[in-house]
């Protein structure tokens, strides 16, 4: 796959669709500093999964990771399930875990085509080590539970071993859950099961697959809130979330960025305007905490038509 590499920061991309059945190219409108300029994307520079290929827009802008932008959520699906096991399937061929962390939300349901053949009997799910980068401090078995949620959707349908699936403690308190969760993680992270930042000591994670809320937020990181400055817990935890329920526990920006991939995914018309913030140009002085994603490794945002339509 070929890329264009943005030389410059103050870069727009804007993608044009045909439908997937009968797609030809995709035009790329990039406004920098320079001015205009637009080109086509042939089908051998657009990113393509094996399961009946959905076509993208993809290009990477310079200090925003790569971004790919596909014509429907179902497409983002099938293509963000490739991208999940071809990643697992390496780091699986170098050692004896892949580090996975999950969020919430959506996030979920757009995992489901790893469910399927041939990628379900492809990944080597005895070496996934799952993790989640914010819970509700609620019961396991209580609808708002990230944990029940992810259980529900995917952990239950594919054999990953019940050890290697580390959810918080729901007896503690939200400070005691995010005590023991960031114990657990420097345990790992000392006995190498967790692989470490060689620039922060932090634990680098092989993947955090990430969502977004309409508002910016990821993880429960929310805008404006104290805990989007947190620098020096791994884990912390919040009583007064603005998204019921209130008590959460969260991983810090510090650990979210020394992660060696994350994907970012974002489907929906109602998180567009956030989308444009983060890529695009935006006149808002306050920064959103989707905007501070920015990893020691490699950032790949998957999109639909819907949340890149502001672009």
């Amino acid at each position: 796959m070929e890329v264009w590499r943005a030389p410059y920061l103050d870069v727009r991309l804007l993608v044009t669709y045909q439908s997937s059945h009968n797609y030809q190219s995709t035009r790329i409108h990039l406004n920098s500093q320079l001015g205009s300029r637009s080109f086509r994307l042939g089908l051998s520079n657009c990113r393509r999964s094996s399961l009946k290929s959905p076509m993208a827009g993809t290009a990477v802008v310079k200090g925003k990771g790569e971004v790919s932008v596909f014509d429907s959520e179902e497409e983002l699906a099938v293509s963000l399930a490739k991208y999940t096991a071809d990643l697992s399937n390496q780091i699986c061929n170098e050692r004896d875990s892949f580090t996975v962390v999950l969020s919430g939300g959506s996030l979920m349901k757009s995992l489901r085509k790893m469910l399927e053949p041939p990628l379900i009997d492809s990944v080597d799910w005895a070496k996934w080590r799952v993790f989640w980068v914010d819970e509700r401090v609620v019961a396991k078995n209580h609808p708002d539970s990230n944990y029940l949620l992810a259980y529900t959707e995917f952990l239950s349908k594919v054999p990953i071993p019940a050890e290697n699936v580390y959810a918080i403690d729901d007896a503690l308190s939200a400070e005691g859950a995010a005590d023991s969760y960031e114990a657990i993680i420097k345990h790992l992270v000392t006995t190498k099961v967790i692989d470490h930042s060689q620039t922060s000591g932090l634990p680098k994670f092989d993947l955090i697959l990430l969502g977004m809320g309409p508002d910016g937020h990821v993880a429960s990181l929310f805008p404006g809130h104290p805990l989007v400055q947190e620098t020096n817990k791994w884990i912390a935890f919040i009583r007064d979330s603005p998204k019921p329920p209130p008590e959460r526990i969260t991983f810090t920006f510090p650990v979210i960025n020394s992660a060696a991939n994350i994907a970012l995914v974002v489907a929906g018309l109602g998180k567009a305007n956030a989308v444009s913030s983060a890529l695009g140009h935006s006149d808002d002085p306050d920064i959103l905490p989707v905007q501070l994603v920015a990893p020691e490794g490699e950032l790949h945002w998957f999109l639909d038509k819907g949340a890149a339509s502001k672009l």
